[in-house]
């Protein structure tokens, strides 16, 4: 038997569907849809745009997610605005990372807790950490006693703790270069290993795919850095060292080859518990608002946003796992 708190367990419900799937769409981006929705209109986007903005992705398209991931600096509106049967996640850290000194070092919002991002009617709070395996201990310790102390947080308030895990690597500049492809798979399955261990209070793990997708042979446009046969074998990996509930991050891919990963991971024998879908859903809105405002963004969503949920739960329905799963079942969780 697994022991897991009752609170923790019924918000998991709250953000699951009726089959126990997490399909979560992701809107808490906050300097990078800054600069998507000025780019878009071709002048500098105010605080009012971006709440707008937020709150007709959650009006439109939470009849759709199970839940919806919001940040409470600008997210609070939407947060009002979703489906009443759409759960909530909430984001606890600060966007982005201090750039003025090495290790890409995380902070919290300053005015926020887990008691209080519960009080705002948050089902989960969720924690991003960058983090490379292979940096020395002067940072990963820094890290590691970051994601204790917020795991403490979530037990006391009997809230579940999703950790979003974005490796990189401190010598390799480019993410998206064939050069850090190669190193991806072993620094996302070395992350697994440590933040799965209990001492954490990990309840889901929101996990980058273990290879750029972009660079398999016979799926991505890229040039290979690992055939089917290699890609899969990690995704085998990740199913064998993932001893609690996991789900997909879009990482800001394109809609198609999201939806390519996801049937690939199936295939390979991914028993993943659900999605968090970011820009992969609504990226392509941002020109609509740039261009029409509300109206441009509620048009398009309502149609190919719409289509891009739909598609992503027809997925879903097929290849994911209920996350109880993760224990051997609910009859296998004793609440405490």
């Amino acid at each position: 038997m697994v022991k897991l708190q009752k609170g923790k367990f019924e918000a998991l419900e709250r953000l699951s569907n009726d089959k126990g799937i997490i399909a979560a769409l992701a809107i808490d981006q906050r300097g990078s849809l800054k600069k998507m929705i000025a780019a878009a209109k071709g002048g500098e986007a105010t605080i009012k745009e971006l709440e707008e903005f937020k709150s007709l992705v959650a009006q439109e398209l939470t009849p759709y997610a199970s839940a919806i991931l919001l940040d409470p600096e600008y997210g609070i509106p939407a947060s009002k605005k979703r489906d009443k049967n759409c759960g909530l996640l909430s984001s606890y850290e600060k966007t982005g990372y201090d750039t003025t000194q090495p290790g890409r070092l995380p902070d919290l919002l300053a005015n926020w807790s887990a008691k209080r991002l519960k009080e705002e009617g948050g089902d989960a709070v969720k924690l991003l950490v960058y983090y490379d395996p292979d940096e020395g201990d002067e940072i990963n310790d820094v890290k590691k006693a970051f994601v204790e102390r917020v795991g403490s947080e979530c037990k006391a308030e009997d809230i579940p703790l999703f950790l979003e895990i974005v490796t990189y690597d401190a010598n390799v500049a480019d993410a998206k270069s064939a050069e850090y492809a190669k190193l991806k798979p072993k620094k996302v399955t070395d992350s697994i290993k440590i933040f799965t261990q209990e001492r954490y209070g990990v309840d889901v793990l929101k996990l980058e795919v273990p290879v750029d997708m972009s660079r398999v042979e016979g799926v991505g446009e890229n040039e290979p850095v690992y055939t089917a046969e290699e890609a899969k074998k990690n995704f085998q990996e990740v199913e064998k060292l993932t001893t609690i509930p996991y789900i997909w991050l879009s990482a800001g891919v394109s809609t198609d080859l999201f939806q390519k990963t996801l049937t690939f991971a199936y295939e390979a024998g991914s028993k993943y518990n659900g999605v968090l879908c970011g820009r992969a859903t609504w990226r392509e809105g941002v020109a609509d608002y740039g261009k029409d405002g509300e109206k441009g963004l509620v048009a398009w969503l309502r149609s190919q946003g719409k289509q891009n949920m739909e598609e992503l739960n027809a997925l879903l329905e097929t290849k994911a796992t209920p996350w109880y799963e993760a224990y051997g079942g609910k009859d296998e969780i004793e609440l405490v």
